[in-house]
């Protein structure tokens, strides 16, 4: 089952004597990346909320908010914290000042950019016991990861298709590529001969004929680039199917599969073997972009 790093979800609760809304989104990444924005003025919130999510996410860049109103008056519970917003502005100075140094324009942060910054909205009532409603809040958050793991599994699917289309047509290019070697080998015949005579003019020694006729061979031969594309198609459709987080795995396999392409051509020596070899790292190159998805 192939999951994408790609997804959404959203959700509202209530209890506790205050509302929230959530959302939470989700695009590839080489690791697992978590980027929280929840009320810190709810003690221990946040800490609780990135341990779940690292639970049930292995990789992937993941923004999750949450606002939270109180019951009645809104905001009203929360209050500004002055010297925070003082730092903000000087930092948003700082930043325009070097922007304008660099010769570029930035646009002005808009009262919510401010308001967004850590540390800027803080508890009205700095003694209150916030656990009740960190205990709400947190009974509310398994849906919502069901729901973004729900989409990631949709994207998954999605992709798990396409993918099975781009290894089967890479397949077929790699028949099409056995079967352009084993035309092409009275050219490869011509070639030895030619270079056999070449060798004879010279009147070099038996030594050295084995030596050119050694070269050519080698360079000539794909048997082994065909033998391990045929392995990586296979490998690759056995990761298709592991329930597991395979994306790292699907990165790697990848590389491979363009070395063999590239040596392929490299070694082609025929229009038609070349043709089919580029085919190949066309196709390749595009399903490496749809691995790079995969969780």
């Amino acid at each position: 089952m192939t999951i994408s790093m790609t997804g959404f979800a959203a959700a509202k609760g209530q209890g506790a004597g205050a509302s929230w809304a959530w959302d939470i989104r989700g695009v590839n990444g080489k690791g697992l990346d978590l980027r929280l924005r929840v009320p810190d003025w709810i003690a221990g919130l946040e800490a609780m909320v990135r341990a779940d999510l690292a639970k049930a996410v292995a990789r992937g860049n993941i923004s999750l908010n949450l606002r939270v109103a109180r019951d009645g008056d809104g905001e009203a519970g929360l209050r500004l914290n002055q010297a925070a917003v003082a730092s903000v502005l000087r930092a948003f100075a700082d930043v325009e000042q070097a922007a304008m140094a660099a010769g570029l324009t930035l646009a002005q942060p808009s009262p919510a950019d401010v308001l967004g910054m850590r540390g800027v909205l803080e508890n009205g009532g700095t003694d209150e016991d916030t656990g009740v409603l960190r205990a709400a809040i947190m009974a509310d958050l398994p849906g919502l990861i069901a729901d973004f793991q729900a989409m990631r599994a949709a994207e998954g699917a999605a992709l798990h298709a396409v993918i099975a289309g781009q290894l089967a047509q890479v397949a077929r290019l790699t028949q099409a590529a056995a079967e352009a070697a084993l035309a092409r080998r009275d050219h490869v015949a011509m070639a030895m001969q030619e270079a056999i005579a070449r060798v004879m003019a010279e009147g070099v020694d038996a030594a050295r004929l084995e030596q050119e006729l050694a070269l050519i061979a080698v360079k000539s031969d794909v048997t082994e680039e065909l033998d391990r594309l045929r392995a990586h198609i296979a490998a690759a459709q056995a990761l298709l199917e592991d329930k597991g987080q395979v994306g790292r795995k699907f990165d790697f396999l990848m590389q491979e599969f363009m070395r063999e392409a590239n040596t392929l051509c490299s070694k082609a020596a025929d229009i038609a073997l070349t043709r089919i070899g580029l085919d190949l790292k066309t196709v390749i190159d595009q399903m490496r972009e749809q691995v790079q998805n995969v969780e």
